[in-house]
């Protein structure tokens, strides 16, 4: 088996540097492209509420397999959309997400809000398991 060629630290930083920026470009045009097709949705509701949740229940699942999620209209927080039984008989579209440690509920639309896209946060480690891993 011939001898592979050796690689400098800078060639395989710089490999890395370009292959990370490619990624960046690739995440963004996903990014571009669900945030075209949601703000298709904007203001329209399927009339049912096991219907608008199946729908929200699509859009997140979407959303976190892209490391994304919607943005609070109310406060700006990463957050899942999700339909809540409240209101009329299809319920009404709210962003679920977790402030100073305490689940919050901002919105109450009967139709799909306005979708941003942002980040999806990372998860906080259980302290639990960190006081447990520390002694």
């Amino acid at each position: 088996m011939p001898a592979q060629p050796t690689l400098s630290p800078a060639e395989a930083k710089t490999a890395l540097i370009d292959l990370n920026q490619e990624l960046n470009r690739l995440q963004r045009a996903i990014r571009l492209a669900i945030q075209e097709q949601l703000s298709k949705m904007v203001g329209r509701s399927f009339g049912e509420l096991s219907q608008n949740r199946q729908f929200a229940e699509s859009i997140h699942q979407l959303l976190d397999s892209h490391g994304l999620r919607v943005r609070c209209l109310e406060c700006g927080h990463p957050a899942i959309l999700r339909v809540s039984p409240r209101g009329k008989g299809s319920g009404v579209f709210v962003f679920d997400h977790t402030i100073e440690g305490k689940r919050t509920f901002h919105g109450g639309r009967r139709t799909v809000p306005i979708i941003h896209l942002v980040a999806k946060p990372p998860r906080k480690r259980n302290q639990n398991l960190t006081k447990n891993a520390t002694g």
